[in-house]
């Protein structure tokens, strides 16, 4: 019998596209005087932010986790949000040596715009819409995708019927099932942590590579400068929740010295943290070159 041999995983960023948010949503009850000093704020208020997916190179398999705005809403809508197009899924891949119709999986952590608006595309007749990874299979978890179809009042802005209901329609919907691994190929997995605080059932992937455990933080912990417990965005649901998530979750971090990918933070890739007197707080920072070569 041959002797089968695979290419290691490879694990890359993709940059879908910097954007702006409202400072103070951001920080929730923080004050400008605190937040400024990690996240400065334009004259409007507004900071930067990163839509900083990842591209999870394993086997045969090609796993996209989250995947930014994407590009079929109206230039008033992306006007909002003072998007910055040097950036973006198509020519992110590109550099990479791949095309969106090379992605086998999309693995979306919720279905909030800026992270999941990319997996549906304007349809090339200019009729509705259609999947922008026709090869792959999109998911999510049933629970979340309940409560976003199903939107309050409070998060109704965010869940864009034109992003989620597309992906049922086209027959690539698939879900997770909670405390589920998330198999790869090639016997790879990675595990996810569940949460509750920003929104129902967001998901948080954790991912083995090179004797570390690497976490996506998605909304859990959009930017280095929301380590303190009560720095909380306003858009967060629960957010007594999420100081709590926070915190165990931050605790864990520290002691088991887990590397931090930041979707949102602009500055910093990549972090590690550390216990000390005031809390866990930021050690270090690390770009992807430290790790992983891009």
């Amino acid at each position: 019998m041959p002797i089968l041999y695979f290419a290691a995983m490879k694990i890359h960023k993709v940059e879908s596209g910097n954007f702006k948010l409202d400072g103070g949503a951001m920080f929730g009850v923080v004050p400008k005087s605190l937040w400024q000093r990690t996240n400065p704020a334009d004259s409007n208020n507004m900071i930067d932010m990163a839509a900083r997916c990842l591209l999870i190179e394993n086997g045969n398999r090609l796993t996209l986790i989250d995947t930014g705005m994407g590009a079929k809403q109206s230039e008033k809508f992306f006007g909002y949000y003072y998007m910055d197009h040097r950036f973006d899924l198509d020519s992110s891949l590109k550099n990479l040596g791949f095309n969106r119709d090379d992605i086998t999986d999309v693995f979306l952590t919720h279905l909030h715009f800026d992270h999941c608006g990319g997996v549906i595309k304007k349809a090339s007749n200019h009729d509705g819409y259609e999947p922008a990874f026709k090869n792959a299979r999109v998911y999510t978890n049933e629970s979340h995708w309940q409560w976003a179809i199903e939107p309050n009042a409070r998060e109704k802005a965010s869940f864009l019927k034109e992003n989620i209901i597309p992906i049922q329609e086209s027959g690539q919907l698939e879900f997770v099932k909670q405390n589920q691994t998330f198999e790869k190929a090639n016997e790879m997995d990675f595990d996810i942590l569940f949460v509750d605080g920003h929104t129902e059932k967001m998901m948080i992937p954790h991912i083995e590579y090179d004797g570390k455990t690497f976490v996506f933080m998605a909304d859990l912990l959009p930017t280095a400068g929301h380590l303190p417990l009560p720095y909380v965005m306003g858009y967060d649901t629960r957010p007594l929740l999420t100081l709590d998530e926070k915190e165990r979750f931050l605790q864990k971090a520290a002691t088991e010295n887990y590397y931090l990918i930041l979707e949102h933070d602009p500055f910093n890739e990549i972090i590690t943290v550390k216990h000390t007197d005031k809390g866990v707080r930021l050690d270090q920072v690390y770009t992807f070159n430290d790790f992983f070569n891009n």
